[in-house]
């Protein structure tokens, strides 16, 4: 039996351009045959990782930064640094390139490997360690043939590399127990059988209500224009909208464990730290324009054992509307709730208490009407979420 943990947010920004396309605009989407405002499920994973990196180097947190990965081109300098104290500088970048090419990891002239790759710092460290372990039999194969295609040399390169050199480098390419790797997935294009499935699933965020875009005129004058000329030495728009979003996303508590290489306190401790930096972690688009720090002001977590995931955002197919002294977060509250129940009753039937539990954290004052069980702080949210998940299925802790 899986065990699933949701969180739906309801989040009233003010304006803003949080997450913007390739034209600057504030990024949308037509949903329930409305234009919405949207925020990319890549921009909140990107919000959530760097909270994560910044938590996790403050002492006493849920784990520490030995368990967050990094993203990177630059994996030879990392390399090469974690080598410097032991072999000279130029031996090592030579050493680093041919194990890298070993496993079809290419580097460039300028240092940096052909894509971005997701590693944990454990694995960078283990990387280094192999390298310097195998130093005496890391030499390079028959130089590339001129005119050769990139693909083809590099294929080649790795025959060149000692079966033992290859096998030593991918078998510490395990994600290295890394909270963010085992959370949202990574894909080694020339190593799939190093690549990890993703334990979480993020949506897009969407607007509960339709949304139009609005522009900001502005101007700047020359502090140092003389006082007897008039007009603008800048001057130009930026778009902008503001809205009441509906954010979701969910954890595969059987995967992450298993991801976690079975680790069931460094997956209940991910899920608790995922949480919190999906509901304080914001996009970074345009703050210093905006300032829109406007925290959720509705928060339902549930942890389910069985089933299916739901995702709410059917119950703003029909776009939230509000007359004079009604707030949009609570219009919102409420229709979300609406459709929690409805899905409830429908499939879930008496099993929904054994099944499923879910918290509240209800700023709006909305009427749940029986939904949930109600909470006053995210704290108190997230340590009964944690004693929950320390509860949950023998299955679910499984590696």
């Amino acid at each position: 039996m899986k065990t699933f943990v949701e969180i739906h947010v309801l989040q009233n920004y003010a304006p803003s351009n949080l997450n913007r396309d390739d034209t600057g605009a504030p990024k949308d989407a037509f949903f329930g045959g409305a234009r919405r405002a949207r925020i990319s499920s890549q921009c909140i994973k990107r919000a959530v990782r760097t909270f994560f990196q910044d938590q996790a180097i403050a002492k006493g947190w849920l784990f520490s930064s030995d368990d967050v990965a990094v993203r990177t081109k630059r994996l030879m300098g990392e390399l090469v640094n974690r080598l410097a104290h032991k072999r000279p500088k130029e031996d090592a970048i030579a050493k680093v390139r041919l194990a890298l090419a070993a496993v079809e990891l290419s580097v460039k002239d300028d240092g940096k490997t052909e894509y971005l790759l997701f590693l944990g710092q454990r694995e960078i460290d283990h990387l280094a360690e192999v390298i310097e372990g195998s130093w005496d039999s890391i030499v390079a194969g028959a130089p590339a043939v001129e005119g050769q295609k990139a693909s083809k040399a590099k294929k080649d390169a790795a025959k060149a590399a000692s079966p033992e050199l290859k096998n030593a480098l991918e078998s510490v390419m395990d994600g290295g127990k890394s909270v963010d790797i085992a959370l949202f997935g990574r894909m080694l294009a020339d190593m799939p059988e190093n690549n990890q499935n993703a334990a979480c699933q993020v949506a897009h965020a969407i607007s509960t209500h339709a949304v139009e875009r609005e522009f900001d005129f502005y101007t700047a004058v020359d502090d140092l224009k003389p006082e007897d000329t008039a007009g603008a030495d800048m001057m130009g728009t930026v778009e902008f909208n503001a809205a009441c979003f509906y954010r979701y996303a969910l954890v595969d508590l059987d995967l992450l464990t298993k991801n976690l290489q079975g680790d069931t306190t460094l997956a209940n401790n991910g899920v608790r730290a995922f949480l919190q930096g999906f509901v304080v972690a914001e996009p970074t688009g345009k703050q210093n324009t905006f300032a829109a720090h406007n925290p959720p002001e509705f928060v339902a977590i549930t942890v389910r054992h069985g089933g299916t995931p739901r995702n709410l955002a059917n119950a703003f197919e029909k776009p939230v509307r509000v007359k004079a002294g009604e707030v949009l977060t609570g219009e919102s509250a409420k229709v979300l709730i609406e459709k929690a129940k409805a899905l409830a009753a429908a499939f879930d039937g008496d099993a929904t208490k054994e099944s499923s539990q879910t918290w509240v954290l209800n700023l709006v004052k909305a009427d749940t009407n029986g939904f949930g069980i109600a909470k006053s702080s995210l704290t108190e949210m997230l340590t009964d979420v944690t004693t929950a998940l320390s509860k949950a299925p023998a299955a679910a802790a499984g590696a």
